[in-house]
């Protein structure tokens, strides 16, 4: 029992998937953060509309319109002139600062005693610490998968690429997995339901996040994503097998692709421009 016991410490203490364990906790972290972050701002945004319901239309980032709020002390009656440049530095716009000003002069919210206005500015410096915690762990994650996975951070970025290595269990399990399977990584249930139904199958999954994806065509996206899913099968595995950690091969398959995707857009331009040549002529 004892030798039994001394090999399971030494196999944990050995592991070689330690490195992954802060990125798939850090990774999960951030999208509950981001979850309660919008939540929180939405309750805020419905508390303080009472008051001064125009900041709401005027302000769409809740971090800045919770420096507002706290700006305000929780009330419109600070929103004048004078403090027309401290408005413009948090919302580094000086015609929107003065369209809040403008707002507050004619504004039709109800007025709101010391006590909600206290507790409406408590609930202001909480969503803003924890926007400012959401930022301090986005900077340690980039750090951490800068460290263990930098080609795949460089080649798909530290969000999709940290969020490929939570899903898959560990960067070894990742480079283990196929590219086809790296691909619909994220879209099991739409890939067994497709089986099962006998309809399509999804082209992409996790990958779907990536810049690459969203900039290509509707009718393209299926091709950039195949290639996207073979070009980080091959930065898994040299992140996972090589000994001195570099970037340099993440950035030549980010290359890869950019050409890739240029080749494609002009491919498919070209190839409808031809297809309205022809059928004007045949029309003549």
């Amino acid at each position: 029992m004892g030798l039994g016991h001394s090999y399971s410490r030494a196999k944990c203490a050995q592991d070689v998937n330690r490195q992954d364990k802060p990125i798939t906790q850090a990774i999960a972290l951030i999208e509950q953060m981001d979850k309660d972050i919008n939540t929180f701002a939405m309750r805020l945004k419905e508390w303080y509309a009472w008051h001064f319901p125009e900041m709401t239309k005027i302000v769409n980032d809740n971090a800045i319109y919770s420096k507002l709020v706290l700006l305000f002390d929780g009330k419109r009656d600070a929103c004048t002139d004078d403090n027309k440049e401290a408005i413009a530095e948090v919302t580094m716009d000086e015609g929107k600062a003065q369209e809040i000003i403008d707002a507050a002069k004619i504004s039709m919210g109800m007025d709101m005693n010391d006590g909600d206005a206290l507790q409406v500015k408590k609930w202001a410096e909480r969503v803003n610490s924890l926007i400012a915690f959401r930022a301090a762990i986005g900077d340690y994650l980039k750090d951490r998968m800068n460290v263990v996975a930098p080609n795949l951070a460089a080649l798909i970025g530290d969000i999709v690429g940290s969020k490929l290595i939570a899903k898959a269990g560990s960067l070894t399990n990742l480079s283990k997995c196929a590219a086809s399977t790296i691909q619909i990584l994220g879209a099991e249930k739409a890939l067994f339901r497709a089986l099962k139904t006998k309809g399509k199958t999804p082209k992409y999954g996790l990958i779907f996040n990536s810049t690459f994806i969203g900039r290509a065509g509707l009718k393209n996206k299926g091709k950039i994503s195949r290639y996207l899913a073979n070009k980080a099968a091959i930065a898994s595995r040299v992140d996972n097998f090589s000994e001195y950690p570099t970037s340099k091969f993440g950035e030549a398959l980010r290359d890869q692709v950019e050409e890739r995707l240029k080749f494609v857009s002009l491919f498919i331009t070209s190839f409808n421009w031809s297809q309205k040549v022809s059928i004007v002529n045949n029309n003549h």
